[in-house]
């Protein structure tokens, strides 16, 4: 193989393997390839599940070759990295703390002890690191990783760290950064806003699960990106970001919400409760979805949604029984008057089907922009779902798609009854059939079920 590819494409190949565990088997192979898996640009090692059970069996742990050991012979052996990944994969998440029944720390991986041993041979051309800690070893040790990375790796465009509780004590500017991802990481407050200090060039952030913030403020200034789901203890939320234009934010029941985000093009927000919530004018907003139990109060909130033209929504089951706005479609459209798709899944459907037929539609015009309407239904009686979909079409006079999405559990009979009804009756309409089923990811849209 080495005769017939050119050298720089074999580097290629090797600094796209998915389990760096393989250069050490292609040194192997021969001298021309030792000397090739040297020049790779990138490395990704992951610990799996059953190499972790190995190396902890009485059977075979003197066989497992400790998997830092691994690692540091690959970052020795490598001369031009620009891109390190390193980790636990995500089956180790199951192991419980009554499983563990030591206090090891062969899979810490945020220790400092174990970076310092092999950062400073790489930091100087790194623009890509991530590091994915196995939370047994990793929750009660307070790691100062973070102000390791930040003093020697000037040139991070890209880091991710997962699993881990990290401090930002001695943590030093990185202008170059970019993008940072935190996942199942524990900080403080005061943690957020010296990241918010440290990275003031972040154009992407990604926060999911990050733990122990009590009123977490994001404000930078480049942030066009962001994704955040917060945690479900009640918290005041605020994002500053001039130039955003793309959130997904996913909160229980914050105390409140504040959002100065103008440019904001692309909204993904779910929440369950909407009490104190301040949303400025988006002048720029497209796309929008919106999930939560009180969704009826939520789309109060926003100050005009002229913009928007794409509009998905979906009304959350709570636990709760507390007195909300109710949900029904001409106020939402009235809210959202130039929407030209629109999506309502399941309980967001049931709920506008109840307040058509409670009355409201009759002289109701505001539905002539929409040109595709989705929705997830369950048909539990064909004469009450098809007269909400007949004033749909009705209304909808420049509607030229519409895609309906029956629960598998429907009885067959019932689907195939409404769906010859709805295309002989409406045939200047495409109509796409499909099935969903609560839970799954399978909601897709076909040409027939």
């Amino acid at each position: 193989m080495e005769e017939q590819l050119p050298q720089y494409l074999i580097i290629e190949v090797l600094s796209r393997l998915s389990d760096s565990g393989d250069l050490a088997r292609c040194r192997l192979v021969s001298r021309t390839f030792n000397s090739l898996c040297q020049e790779v640009r990138s490395i990704n090692l992951v610990c799996t599940l059953s190499r972790y059970l190995k190396s902890r069996s009485p059977e075979t742990g003197h066989l497992v070759t400790p998997f830092k050991t691994i690692f540091h012979n690959l970052v020795r052996n490598s001369r031009n990295l620009e891109s390190v990944s390193v980790g636990v994969d995500k089956s180790l998440g199951g192991i419980a703390y009554d499983d563990v029944e030591d206090e090891s720390d062969d899979l810490y991986l945020t220790d400092v002890g174990f970076f310092k041993d092999w950062l400073s041979r790489v930091c100087g051309d790194l623009k890509f690191l991530s590091i994915s800690d196995f939370w047994i070893q990793s929750c009660w040790r307070k790691s100062t990783v973070f102000a390791l990375i930040s003093s020697c790796c000037h040139r991070l465009l890209e880091l991710e760290v997962r699993n881990a509780w990290l401090s930002v004590d001695g943590l030093r500017p990185i202008p170059t950064l970019i993008h940072l991802t935190l996942e199942f990481v524990r900080l403080e407050d005061e943690d957020l806003m010296k990241i918010n200090e440290c990275f003031p060039s972040l154009q992407v952030l990604n926060l999911v699960g990050v733990g122990g913030l009590k009123d977490p403020k994001i404000n930078l200034l480049h942030l066009k990106t962001c994704l955040w789901t917060a945690s479900n203890a009640p918290v005041s939320l605020a994002i500053i970001a001039p130039k955003l234009v793309k959130l997904k934010l996913k909160c229980v029941k914050p105390k409140s919400l504040v959002l100065e985000t103008p440019l904001l093009y692309d909204f993904h927000l779910s929440l369950e409760k909407a009490n104190e919530v301040r949303l400025q004018e988006f002048r720029n907003l497209k796309n929008l979805q919106l999930e939560s139990s009180s969704l009826g109060s939520l789309i109060h909130k926003f100050r005009s949604g002229n913009t928007v033209k794409r509009l998905k929504v979906n009304l959350l089951k709570s636990a709760e029984t507390f007195k909300v706005s109710k949900f029904c479609l001409r106020t939402l459209l009235d809210i959202f008057p130039n929407v030209n798709s629109l999506t309502l899944c399941p309980r967001a459907w049931s709920e506008a089907e109840t307040s058509f037929h409670e009355g409201g539609l009759e002289s109701w015009s505001g539905m002539k922009e929409v040109k595709e309407f989705i929705a997830h239904l369950v048909v539990d009686d064909i004469d009450v779902t098809l007269p909400f979909i007949f004033c749909i079409l009705n209304k909808c006079s420049n509607l030229s798609d519409m895609a309906l999405l029956i629960h598998r559990e429907v009885d067959s009979s019932i689907a195939s009854n409404l769906i010859s009804r709805c295309t002989a009756d409406h045939p200047r309409i495409r109509w796409r059939w499909g099935m969903w089923k609560e839970g799954a990811d399978d909601t897709w849209v076909s040409d027939g079920i």
